[in-house]
Parts: structure tokens; sequence; C-alpha cells
């Protein structure tokens, strides 16, 4: 494995996160990676190996696991982990993406050209959809990763005896679980820090959600103040035109009336 690509990896997805982001990546990589490749993987090295049953009919024992054990959890973890870390890898292309648009932007009209963007990192526009999709799938990956894995095993539950009576056992016959005390602890463990994984993803998109509309209704408000703005002082200045006008153009001499001897020469 490549460390120096996997560093600059967890350093793009740390980069352009948001501090709930941040956090939900420490738990999946301190909580889930980290244990599934140290623990988790040698607990269930032994799953089918010490799987016994109290019958020496050929394949019963096959059957009896393949029943009681339909997918691993190793196996099904490594996919969860795969669906789940897997769309935070399209944020890192998107802003690739919007790196290499302004670049070549930049080459073709020349350095001294305006932005395509004000910073491609910054959430806003299509980056921004492509954060919060990338939020709904990990939470629906997890979220549906839990559900099977719960209807798979019931209630996530491992007994030390299950009984089988599936072809071609004769009869029925009970099967033994190796170390299903540990097994079932490391199981709690993955599925409670998958649910902490979950509501990180759901305050992140509220989070998101919220400063979105908060910027969208702050942005509405200095437009309108903009404007408003504008319209007083186009007010302030007609007034200030029409008190600085030439009181000589005004014609101020009071109005003449006809005297009364005047009036009696017409009558």
């Amino acid at each position: 494995m490549n460390w120096e690509a996997f560093q600059a990896l967890i350093s793009g997805v740390n980069k352009y996160s948001t501090s709930l982001g941040r956090v939900w990546f420490s738990v999946v990589f301190i909580f889930r990676i980290l244990v599934y490749v140290v623990a988790a993987q040698h607990v269930w090295g032994d799953d089918q190996t010490d799987f016994v049953c109290n019958t020496l009919q050929p394949g019963c024992q096959n059957v009896c696991y393949d029943h009681f054990f339909p997918m691993s959890h190793i196996r099904m973890w490594a996919l969860q982990l795969i669906f789940t870390t897997c769309p935070s890898l399209l944020v890192i292309m998107h802003v690739a993406y919007r790196d290499e648009r302004e670049r070549r932007h930049k080459k073709k009209n020349g350095e001294t050209s305006a932005n395509l963007y004000e910073d491609t990192g910054k959430k806003h526009g299509g980056l921004w959809w492509t954060y919060l999709i990338s939020l709904i799938f990990k939470a629906s990956s997890d979220i549906v990763f839990l559900y099977v894995l719960h209807r798979i095993y019931n209630r996530f539950d491992l007994p030390c005896l299950v009984k089988c009576n599936e072809f071609p056992c004769p009869n029925i016959v009970d099967c033994y679980i190796s170390r299903p005390t540990e097994k079932k602890i490391f199981t709690y463990f993955m599925v409670g820090a998958s649910a902490i994984c979950i509501l990180l993803n759901v305050m992140e998109m509220f989070y998101l959600i919220f400063k979105h509309i908060h910027s969208f209704y702050h942005s509405t408000c200095v437009k309108r103040r903009s404007v408003s703005s504008t319209f007083q002082n186009e007010c302030n200045e007609n007034a200030n035109s029409f008190n600085n006008c030439d009181e000589s153009q005004l014609d101020s001499t009071p109005p003449s009336y006809p005297s009364l001897q005047n009036l009696m020469t017409y009558v």
C-alpha cells in the first residue's frame, strides 16, 4: 500500500470537509477501519474452521454454516466501508475538476483574466450539491447495511448453539459457533460506530442546509438594503436640488388687485 498516496487522500478529504465531516472521518478511520484491520479480521479468521456440528454426515457442516452465515461479518463490513468512504472522493474529484477548468481558463485568456471561481474548494453551486449528495449516500449506505445485518443475524445476535436440519443432515444437529461472546462484542461495537457515523452525517446535512438558507437570506437582505439606500440617496439628491433652486426665478411679487375707483369706472 502506498502510504504517501493514502496520506494525500486523507488530507484532501479533511481539507474540503466541514468540522462535522472531520469528526466523521476520524470516527470512521479510528473506530471502524483500524478496528477492522487490527482486531476484527483475527476474531473472524477461524469462523468456518471452528464451526463444529455433532455429525459426521458429509456436507452437513458446510450446509449449516452457509445457512447461519450467508455472508461473513468481515466481508459485509468491508463492503460497508467501501460504500461509506467512497462518496467522499466525489468532492475531491469535483474540486479537481474546478482546478483544471480554472487552469484552462487562465491558459486561454491569460493570467490577468478574471477567475471563474472565487475559491475552488468553497462549497457553493454544484460543489454544495455534490457534498450534500455524498452525505446522503454515506448515511443511506450505513443504514442499508445495518438493516441487512439485522435481518440476516437476528438482532445482531450470535448464540453459542444453533440447531440445523438442512439437507443432507440426517436429523436436527447441534452446531457450535467459536468464540460467540467475543464476536458479539465486536458486532455491537461496529454497529454502534456505524450508528454514530449516521448521526454525524444527518447533523452535517442539517448544518449545510441551514447554512445555505442563512447565506441566501443574508444576501437577499443585503440586496434589499442596497436598493433601499440607493433609492434614499436619490430622494435626498432630488430634495437638495429642489431646495437649492434659484429663488430669483420664482415670482415673489404679490399679486395686484384693481382698486375700488377703477372698478367704479367700469360700472
